[in-house]
């Protein structure tokens, strides 16, 4: 074959392959909504079943043995008692097939039917299809109190514009989260790892930092480099936020907050104002994460600053629940 027979020889092979690959997520797409509208059904004659009158004392489980012994041998696994109450409860928890999303999976929602808030389940419902997050993913922003902490950054005219559906960040305070949780960068309570190992780590789960950050940030640079009088100045991370429309510069630090580290992120601050941000830009905010915070010195660092500041705490392992929620209970 000529050079030009094969390149239109390549054109129509990559067309052919964006058929099929299109054809075959169509076939997924098509698989799980008849998956989850089967579970739902299901969940549905359950509840109904239930609901017809019968009073005796553990009718429910003893339907519930029956129906998966009997559904076991005909079908397979799957239809585990532990299951079918998964599929009850799916239904009892939407009532109306037009508000389950087919964009999640049925894993998806094995996790969202254990959250009893409303408005909590609907935040991490809408939050996993705009992300698109893994099942996984979405466990660690449920599981390390992702919601919590979000709310927890609002003042009360941003929780109810949050409440409102509004669910885009308005202000600065709305993105900073305190503690941020990073122990999927795999680095553990060691005193070792250098400022730059952890930056390196952080670009290696660059997707995953991003969801941790939250909603619309982007990645910028790293070190990025400036020079004033012939001095070299490096700032560790730098990203900018398309619901803030500004830049945000994040310095990482290995060990607790130092007053002079406000005095050398607000100059880098200033640089990114004056050299970086074009028209329509909003002012930058900065970020330090360190190890530990003493308040009084954060307050006393902070004061009177003339850019937007913040200093959170960041922790290498997946607290547990007692201990977020006794990190928030200390917030409020």
């Amino acid at each position: 074959m000529g050079s030009l027979i094969v390149a239109e020889a390549k054109a129509v092979l990559n067309e052919i392959k964006s058929i099929i690959a299109t054809a075959r997520n169509n076939v997924v797409r098509s698989i799980n909504v008849e998956m989850l509208n089967a579970y739902f059904e299901i969940g549905k004659k359950i509840v109904e079943e239930e609901q017809r009158g019968e009073k005796r004392a553990g009718y429910g489980e003893r339907l519930l043995e029956f129906l998966s012994g009997e559904l076991n041998t005909d079908f397979g696994r799957g239809f585990d008692a532990s299951n079918l109450r998964r599929m009850r409860r799916f239904y009892l928890t939407y009532r109306k097939w037009e508000t389950v999303s087919p964009k999640l999976t049925w894993s998806h929602y094995c996790e969202l039917i254990k959250i009893d808030e409303p408005v909590k389940r609907e935040y991490f419902l809408d939050y996993a299809i705009r992300e698109n997050l893994s099942v996984r993913d979405m466990k660690r922003q449920i599981y390390s109190l992702h919601y919590e902490r979000l709310l927890m950054s609002k003042n009360k005219k941003a929780l109810i514009a949050y409440e409102s559906k509004v669910l885009a960040p308005q202000i600065a305070e709305d993105v900073i989260k305190d503690p941020y949780i990073l122990e999927f960068l795999n680095l553990g309570e060691k005193p070792e790892y250098t400022e730059k190992e952890l930056e390196t780590k952080i670009l290696d789960e660059l997707q995953k930092f991003l969801l941790e950050l939250g909603q619309g940030f982007s990645f910028v640079a790293r070190q990025k480099r400036f020079t004033l009088d012939n001095d070299h100045f490096y700032i560790d991370l730098l990203f900018y936020n398309i619901y803030l429309k500004c830049y945000v510069v994040i310095e990482l630090k290995t060990g607790k907050f130092k007053p002079e580290d406000s005095g050398q992120l607000n100059f880098y601050l200033n640089y990114v104002r004056k050299e970086l941000n074009k028209e329509g830009d909003n002012e930058p905010i900065g970020i330090i994460l360190c190890t530990g915070k003493d308040k009084v010195q954060v307050e006393f660092a902070l004061s009177r600053m003339p850019n937007k500041l913040f200093v959170s705490k960041y922790k290498l392992y997946l607290p547990s629940k007692e201990e977020l929620e006794k990190e928030i209970r200390k917030l409020i």
